[in-house]
């Protein structure tokens, strides 16, 4: 399939998506303002530079949209719904409001189109596997509880990845709950960066928090975290430690009691407490550098595939429609619980070496002395009624 990718910001990563598989598609040009920087990158590229949606190519077949959108005061739907009404298929980025993106919809219908919003972020690589292990626990019991916390710039992708880890996205609803009062937040060194709603996602209740702020003159740092999710079933908890992983499985501490009511700690009866008590279902990303290189590009890919797929086969089409105005509705209802962030404006990060951390961490854990080393150990394996021996 020809690919003209429109945006020169996070379309580089669009970029290279499209070059890790020559077999499947070929660059053909770079939509953009026509700025110094997008025509080097189109004469690197060896593509041309197109300033003009309506004068691509007409076998172009596939315009990656990496442009804002209505949603944050871009063109990214005019240059969508220009595309799809001449018969090519688009893959847009988020976010994209649910009027916009009806509107989009019914653009690639006059156009007999493919249209997908690209989340990125469920076709990463530990996202992919967090969501393999939490079908495979669905199949086993139901959700109790989610405990989520996001920046508020991927808030929007984080919904999609609920629902699916969920099993569905409705019914969903949001509460904000109150910030700090008086009192508490006096004691505060600056403001409380997280705002905390009470949801429903799905059917599942969720605790979300969202660092609801961002810096205006440099929107794309500055976030505490982008994505952690733990979610918790009968068995245990799965954890998404971060967008780029680790997953992690807690399985639920649970031992039995013997005739006194006393927790049995070893022997038979307890081959459940042999488990590991963590065990690590996927790694986390090798670095930075990892992520921008291999994890970004390839989640594009795995998108570009399916709107491939769906380009073959209409049939497709209404499904995966349905499915991101949800996300956007239900995006629409949070940021509405949310507000308009604060505006913060922090200097750049400092840097810590991890390995410091390791080693604080190691000598910390490492056995203390024993003031007397012939004391002995107790050996019970049975404590008495109550929380962990109490």
């Amino acid at each position: 399939m020809r690919v003209v990718v429109a945006g020169t910001a996070f379309g580089r990563i669009y970029l290279d998506a499209v070059r890790r598989d020559p077999e499947a598609f070929t660059l053909t040009g770079i939509l953009a303002k026509g700025g110094e920087y997008s025509r080097q990158l189109a004469a690197r590229a060896g593509v041309p530079l197109y300033t003009d949606a309506a004068r691509l190519p007409e076998d172009t077949d596939v315009v990656c949209v990496v442009v804002r959108s209505g949603a944050t005061g871009g063109p990214g739907s005019d240059i969508a719904r220009t595309a799809l009404r001449r018969g090519m298929h688009v893959l847009q980025e988020h976010p994209v409001h649910a009027a916009e993106l009806a509107d989009n919809l019914r653009a690639a219908r006059d156009g007999d189109a493919a249209y997908a919003v690209g989340t990125l972020y469920p076709d990463l690589a530990p996202v992919r596997a967090f969501l393999a292990a939490a079908e495979a626990l669905r199949g086993r019991g139901p959700v109790r509880f989610v405990d989520a916390a996001c920046n508020s710039q991927v808030a929007y992708p984080l919904l999609d990845v609920l629902g699916r880890a969920v099993g569905a996205l409705r019914p969903w609803a949001f509460s904000a709950q109150p910030g700090p009062d008086g009192a508490l937040a006096a004691l505060m060194d600056g403001a409380q960066p997280f705002r905390t709603l009470h949801a429903v996602v799905g059917g599942a209740p969720v605790t979300l928090r969202v660092q609801n702020e961002v810096h205006p003159d440099d929107p794309d740092n500055h976030s505490h975290l982008l994505h952690r999710i733990a979610l918790g079933t009968d068995a245990g908890v799965l954890t998404l430690a971060d967008t780029h992983g680790p997953v992690l499985w807690n399985p639920r501490l649970h031992a039995p009691r013997d005739t006194t009511g006393r927790l049995v700690l070893a022997g038979p009866g307890t081959e459940r407490l042999a488990t590991p008590s963590t065990v690590l279902l996927h790694p986390a990303a090798d670095s930075y550098h990892d992520v921008f290189a291999r994890l970004w590009p390839d989640a594009v890919l795995a998108a570009l595939h399916r709107l491939r797929d769906a380009a073959a086969d209409p049939v497709l089409r209404p499904t995966a429609g349905q499915w991101a105005l949800s996300v956007s509705r239900c995006w629409a209802d949070l940021t509405a619980q949310l507000g308009m962030p604060d505006l913060i404006r922090p200097p750049e990060p400092p840097v810590v070496p991890w390995s410091d951390l390791r080693e604080a961490a190691c000598a910390a854990a490492s056995p203390a002395p024993r003031a007397d080393s012939s004391a002995p150990v107790p050996s019970s394996t049975a404590v008495r009624a109550g929380h962990l021996g109490l």
